[in-house]
């Protein structure tokens, strides 16, 4: 199949491109690059077919379709800050919101049969119920956790208007390899870079909150599992347990063979204290569930991180 992976140079969408091209198909990035974003040139496959190119710029968008006719979409490319969704939510709305309906404008232009869109689990703010599953009532409480939503709805409006054939993932904790330590998001990359450069971290509340933390490469197995499944669905995507961030330190810990100094802070606003999916559907119709533990997951980040240039361990 002919597939644009948008923010395919990105952390999640370069795993996607790579598991794409390991299965045979075609594969066309369309990534800005943005620095804020996570996308790097370094991630790109090889194999792959690069346009530099922004989601929220119509013509340039409708450009590249033109030239690769796409079969599929698999939309990854976004605004994915909580933080920065808050502080600028105009921005947000621009990417997020004017970035897919650009993305959806030029897919029907093109015949394309279907649009993969990556969601979050953003969109349910502080979960009525655990385990979470696609029928809880989603009450998204950051701008990001809103446009998130909102591209969910504007995905079922173009199946009802043009027969654009859609699956949609809403995600827990995507963590792994090319994960940005340096951001705000993704707390086992930022206190495994820490760890590495015998650094102390930051554990806000008591540290018992628990989040869903699913293996970038296990998402990936889930997009690739969707190319031919899941039309006209939607999909939970996690492990179906909570890891506490206490947890996290812990395995860190063992995996690097040291401690590093803990300041304890107050409740961050909005942090909700357990959140974890219930995987039924996603079992159900894809028989995909995750397959990488843990513990696992979080030595391949740290080796990962072990390599990248820039990051080393400072001697005792």
């Amino acid at each position: 199949m002919r597939i644009v992976v948008t923010g395919g140079a990105g952390f999640i969408g370069s795993h996607i491109v790579d598991e794409y091209i390991e299965a045979g198909h075609e594969v066309a990035v369309l990534d800005n690059l943005w620095e804020k974003g996570g996308g790097r040139l370094a991630n790109i496959n090889a194999r792959a077919t690069f346009y530099h190119g922004d989601i929220t710029d119509y013509e340039e968008v409708a450009r590249i379709f033109r030239e690769v006719k796409p079969e599929i979409i698999n939309h990854h490319a976004a605004q994915h800050s909580v933080a920065i969704s808050t502080q600028d939510p105009g921005l947000d709305a621009q990417v997020n919101v004017q970035g897919i309906l650009n993305v959806l404008k030029c897919a029907v232009d093109v015949e394309a049969r279907k649009i993969i869109f990556a969601s979050s689990g953003a969109t349910y703010g502080v979960p009525e119920r655990v385990p979470i599953d696609e029928r809880t009532m989603q009450r998204p409480e950051s701008p990001y956790g809103i446009t998130k939503m909102i591209g969910e709805h504007y995905i079922r409006y173009w199946k009802s208007a043009y027969g654009l054939a859609y699956t949609i993932f809403r995600y827990g904790n995507v963590y792994g390899p090319r994960q940005d330590p340096g951001g705000e998001a993704g707390v086992i990359s930022i206190f495994a870079q820490h760890f590495l450069r015998r650094e102390g971290v930051r554990i806000d509340w008591d540290g018992q909150q628990q989040k869903d933390y699913v293996y970038v490469r296990d998402v990936a197995r889930a997009n690739l599992k969707v190319l031919n499944e899941g039309d006209d669905s939607i999909f939970c995507i996690g492990t179906g347990r909570g890891v506490t961030v206490n947890e996290i330190y812990e395995t860190l810990a063992k995996i690097v063979g040291w401690t590093v100094p803990v300041t304890k802070a107050p409740k961050r606003p909005g942090d909700i204290y357990k959140a974890y999916f219930d995987l039924a559907e996603a079992d159900r119709v894809l028989q995909w569930r995750s397959t990488v533990d843990f513990e696992e997951g979080a030595k391949a980040t740290v080796n990962f991180l072990r390599q990248r240039e820039g990051v080393v361990e400072r001697a005792l």
